[in-house]
């Protein structure tokens, strides 16, 4: 496994913006919190992209943004701050890319782009899937381990992970979300094929900046808590018990997008923002 990731350099600072405390140490019970911690503690946002440009993922710029700065990210941050933080615990890392497939349609193929990795615990044989920056309703709260028909109640939640047949010499795994009304729905796909730092660099790019990426044309935000999790795509704001009932309403105008980012998401932008309308 990959062991020579940067380390997370104010981890003290990382760990009070999660609110977590506990004893340090590379164990699966610290794994589960301080997973769950950084899962409710930072949102997901795409305001660079939308804004126009890709953002940083050098760690000292994440530690500015998201740590310090009372942002928030989407996957690529994300994950690279909790891999480097999760470095410092003592966790051995190997980063991956997975296919979303959550959405897609009959025959869609979608590109390898979303960022997720590999936690090894000391003395434990097997490997836990970690990923705190799936932008969904069907993100993980906490990790589950790498194993055929493993399934984690990460309350309000529940997934699991299943083999799925593919072209391809390593098997492929597939992440499953419970849902509601009882089906388990496919989230994303992918192998144990490790990936480095150049790779996201290359990928963060083309999600930021494609002008047919998602990402760079609307505003998507995510806050999960313990009762509730509230999204914001373009100006459709939902909130989702988790009986699954959903409320949802339209927002005017970029000022109250603005407006609904800092008092409901805790993204506040620098003033003077405006957003593409």
């Amino acid at each position: 496994m990959t062991s020579d990731l940067d380390r997370l350099p104010d981890l003290d600072a990382y760990l009070a913006r999660i609110g977590w405390s506990g004893e340090r140490r590379p164990t699966a019970d610290v794994l589960r919190s301080v997973h769950r911690a950084h899962a409710l503690g930072i949102p997901f946002e795409n305001l660079e992209p939308v804004l126009g440009s890709a953002p940083s993922l050098a760690i000292a710029d994440l530690e500015a943004k998201l740590v310090r700065g009372g942002r928030g990210g989407y996957c690529y941050e994300h994950n690279t701050l909790l891999a480097a933080a999760l470095t410092a615990l003592g966790f051995r890392i190997t980063l991956l890319c997975a296919r979303v497939v959550v959405g897609a349609g009959p025959g869609d193929v979608r590109p390898r782009t979303h960022m997720l990795m590999l936690a090894g615990v000391p003395g434990e044989p097997t490997p836990y899937v970690a990923d705190v920056g799936f932008g969904s309703i069907g993100a993980l709260l906490e990790p589950v381990p790498l194993a055929a028909g493993a399934e984690v109640a990460d309350t309000p939640r529940r997934h699991r992970l299943v083999n799925t047949p593919h072209d391809g010499p390593l098997a492929q795994w597939e992440l499953q979300a419970h849902t509601p009304d009882g089906a388990w729905e496919s989230q994303y796909a992918f192998t144990v094929e490790p990936f480095e730092a150049p790779d996201y660099e290359v990928i963060n790019w083309h999600i930021a900046t494609n002008p047919r990426s998602p990402f760079s044309r609307r505003v998507y935000a995510q806050r999960t808590t313990p009762d509730a999790h509230l999204s914001l795509t373009g100006r459709t704001l939902t909130l989702t018990a988790p009986d699954g009932t959903r409320e949802e309403r339209e927002l005017a105008n970029g000022d109250e997008v603005l407006h609904v980012l800092a008092a409901d998401f805790g993204v506040r932008l620098p003033p003077g923002t405006r957003l593409p309308e």
